[in-house]
């Protein structure tokens, strides 16, 4: 009779790998605080209780799913360059990557608050040196870039190419990574030492000493650093000197707290906007101007990025329908321009572009990559309209 346990450990292996894409899948499109086990197995095809045959709870599940994208993203390389630093084979295996596992570029981008410092040190050592690889194939092609610029160019790439997990643009699989190759051959043109000083534009500001805004200047402080879902009201109330109940006398949910970061800096975005129109009718320079904007204001104040990066816990939730409107709309004004300055590109087409560049700066200020840099701001507009061809 066979042995037939090598059949049995690979359907075992591939029930694990089954798992981990289900997850990886949910976590990018709910967020992981809002996913459980019963939904990861259900999505997964399989009951329950089966999922702890393979994972001990849903954080080990999460760390597995982090973990398999960067092996992919390892593998990718590996692939590429397995002949010699060819920047060209390395192009066209990420823009592969990009579509077939975009998740392998940015799940731990979203998740890395729900990790340990063990496990998120374990993924940046082993993601730095996929970017220290990419960044040499790129300085073998271009003799004029710094390693820096090298390496600046090789995240822009890398949040490009995860970028597809951010929107839900319908593209087919073959457009849509020919969309991806286009931008990333656009990032692989640019030398961010060339970027133009960066001229900040007017923001909204606070009411000086309102207790309100007190609590929202802490919450986001707090949600930048550990997360939406990790922060307490009791600790937003600390940071500002006051008992937790008491924050309910200015919101009355922690939820509402984070709705209002979002609306500042809506407010802020929408006075850029105001700013910008009122300054020319080119539709290039007004593109040019809310890329300004944009970057002034996630780089001045952490509200953008706080709201951006807990939009999941925002999803279905009455109070935050305008807040996600608002920030629809927001795009969409991006998305029409870009198509005014090339009346050949299709709205689909404009929106991968838009949430490209977008992609490149929100993920550089989430991951805190250089942000404290003087150059930062005005590298990452540089970066940003050259990927929108600006």
């Amino acid at each position: 009779m066979p042995d037939r346990k090598p059949a049995t450990r690979t359907r075992g292996a591939d029930r694990k790998r089954q798992l981990v894409d289900s997850a990886a899948a949910l976590f990018l499109q709910r967020g992981y605080a809002q996913v459980s086990l019963a939904d990861i197995a259900r999505s997964a095809g399989v009951t329950a209780p089966s999922v702890y045959r393979h994972f001990d709870d849903k954080q080990s599940l999460l760390a597995a799913a982090v973990l398999a994208g960067v092996d992919d993203l390892e593998s990718c390389t590996d692939r590429a360059l397995a002949d010699g630093v060819d920047a060209n084979s390395l192009i066209s295996t990420v823009c592969d990557l990009a579509v077939q596992r975009p998740q392998a570029a940015s799940l731990w981008r979203w998740t890395s608050n729900y990790l340990t410092t063990e496990q998120n040190k374990l993924v940046a050592v082993r993601t730095r040196e996929v970017i220290g690889h990419w960044a040499s194939a790129l300085a073998a092609r271009r003799t004029d870039l710094t390693e820096r610029e090298a390496v600046q160019l090789a995240w822009a790439v890398l949040s490009v190419s995860g970028s597809l997990t951010v929107h839900h643009t319908r593209m087919s699989g073959a457009r849509a990574r020919d969309e991806i190759e286009k931008l990333i051959r656009r990032i692989l043109a640019l030398s961010p030492a060339a970027a133009p000083p960066f001229a900040s534009s007017p923001t909204v500001t606070s009411v000086p000493g309102s207790r309100r805004d007190e609590i929202l200047d802490a919450a986001a402080e707090l949600f930048a650093d550990r997360g939406y879902t990790d922060v307490g009201v009791d600790e937003i109330g600390g940071a500002v000197g006051i008992a937790g109940p008491s924050v309910y006398k200015h919101f009355p949910s922690k939820l509402a707290i984070l709705v209002a970061i979002g609306q500042r800096s809506g407010a802020r975005l929408e006075a850029g906007v105001m700013t910008v129109y009122g300054a020319t009718s080119d539709p290039a320079k007004l593109l040019a101007g809310l890329v300004d904007s944009y970057v002034e204001t996630i780089t001045s104040t952490p509200d953008l990025s706080v709201s951006f990066n807990n939009s999941p816990a925002l999803a279905g939730q009455a109070s935050a329908t305008d807040l996600v409107d608002v920030q629809r709309r927001y795009v969409a004004r991006w998305v029409d321009l870009l198509m005014q300055v090339d009346p050949e590109i299709k709205r689909d087409q404009g929106a991968v572009a838009v949430h490209a560049a977008l992609s490149i700066v929100n993920d550089a200020v989430r991951m805190r990559r250089g942000s404290e840099s003087p150059q930062f701001a005005a590298r990452m507009a540089y970066l940003m309209k050259g990927v929108l061809a600006l």
